[in-house]
């Protein structure tokens, strides 16, 4: 891959995830500074995560249908760059939000995916190559979390909204820098989707992706709040946040020799086994700091492994003019389906019978993914 292009596909992962760094931390802190209670913080949360249901298999089929992949990512991020300005027009109010957020997330949900197929495309046989691109998202990811900490603490939380804009823009602008490549159709393109949809491991990936994903709603939407109600200040949190993805960076440069050599299946199921133990420390450990040091290490195993892995399978699974569409059903049903229920259900249990319910949960899903992928995930 040319250098110039190397450079252009970190990009868009860098500023992507560097907007994720200031919505998963800082988002819910923000709401709460607007007085909102967790039950809405959920809600408001899984608005977002509710758009994947639809959005990225909708903009996954027009750019398989078009071949214009690149196009479809560019007025993706405009659109979700203009949606979001709308913040500002409407303050606190509840529904105002909901309305902005559902637009810019419709949107903003449907540029990774495609991007996802785009760089798979560009790496062509090279595609164990793929986590030395994505992990520049982490990089991003990190240096928003922990920079953004600090300057709360300087110009408080109501920065947060100008900084998503910023990105969003940003985001847009570099989209336009990143060159189509024509799909290269293989011998198995002339499977239907359905058909594919039908195999036993497929469907098995699938019911993972969403346990995983649902295990990590009460994380993406409440784990600064609940940190905050430990006692820990919001720099440490952002701290806390930085770590995780710091690790997960290491993580992505080792991946490449770890997965011809370990394989899909092995890593998948350390990932799930990780994850569950991760989310019971946290939810019943994180006073003691040490705990919490390494239950957020182990983020480069629940998400950093398990994405990796699962961007490979859907390579696998989904050749040719089908990878924009297999990229959107991972998108749905994982990020989609997953975070919206995880997140929603973990903000009435917080209510209900308090955070560390949350976490138990999350960490029963992580039980239940692995049993799936022990049983169903034979490649």
């Amino acid at each position: 891959m040319p250098f110039h292009l190397y450079v252009r596909l970190s990009a868009f992962y860098l500023i992507y995830f560097a907007n994720l760094g200031v919505l998963l931390p800082y988002w819910g802190p923000y709401l709460a500074a607007l007085g909102f209670g967790p039950a809405r913080i959920g809600e408001l949360i899984a608005i977002p995560q509710a758009t994947k249901l639809i959005a990225p298999t909708l903009w996954g089929w027009l750019a398989d249908r078009t071949g214009r992949r690149m196009r479809v990512i560019r007025w993706a991020c405009l659109a979700s760059a203009l949606s979001f300005a709308g913040v500002f027009a409407v303050g606190g109010s509840y529904f105002g939000l909901a309305l902005v957020t559902l637009l810019f997330s419709f949107f903003w949900n449907a540029a990774l995916p495609q991007f996802e197929a785009v760089t798979l495309t560009h790496l062509g046989e090279q595609t164990h190559r793929y986590s030395r691109v994505r992990l520049w998202g982490s990089v991003g990811f990190v240096s928003a979390a922990v920079g953004l900490g600090f300057a709360t603490r300087v110009w408080g939380i109501g920065i947060v909204p100008a900084m998503l804009l910023g990105l969003f823009v940003a985001l847009w602008l570099n989209s336009l820098l990143v060159t189509e490549r024509p799909i290269m159709l293989t011998a198995r393109q002339s499977l239907p989707l359905g058909r594919v949809l039908r195999q036993p491991a497929v469907i098995a990936f699938f019911v993972v992706c969403f346990l995983n994903q649902a295990a990590h709603g009460p994380y993406y939407g409440f784990f600064s709040l609940y940190l905050e109600t430990l006692g820990y200040s919001r720099q440490f949190i952002g701290l806390m946040w930085g770590l995780g993805v710091a690790v997960e960076v290491g993580m992505f440069m080792v991946l490449p020799r770890w997965l011809p050599h370990f394989g899909p299946r092995r890593l998948m199921l350390a990932a799930l086994a990780l994850a569950a133990l991760r989310w019971l420390l946290i939810g019943h450990f994180a006073d003691h700091l040490p705990v919490l040091l390494f239950a957020q290490s182990l983020h480069a195993f629940s998400f950093g492994v398990f994405h990796a892995v699962s961007i490979h399978l859907i390579h696998q699974f989904f050749p040719g003019s089908l990878q924009g569409r297999g990229q959107a059903l991972y998108s749905s049903l994982g990020f989609g389906v997953g975070n919206a229920l995880g997140s929603l259900a973990a903000g009435y249990l917080w209510v209900g019978l308090g955070p560390a319910a949350m976490f138990d949960l999350a960490g029963v899903l992580g039980v239940l993914g692995w049993l799936v992928a022990w049983r169903g995930l034979r490649v």
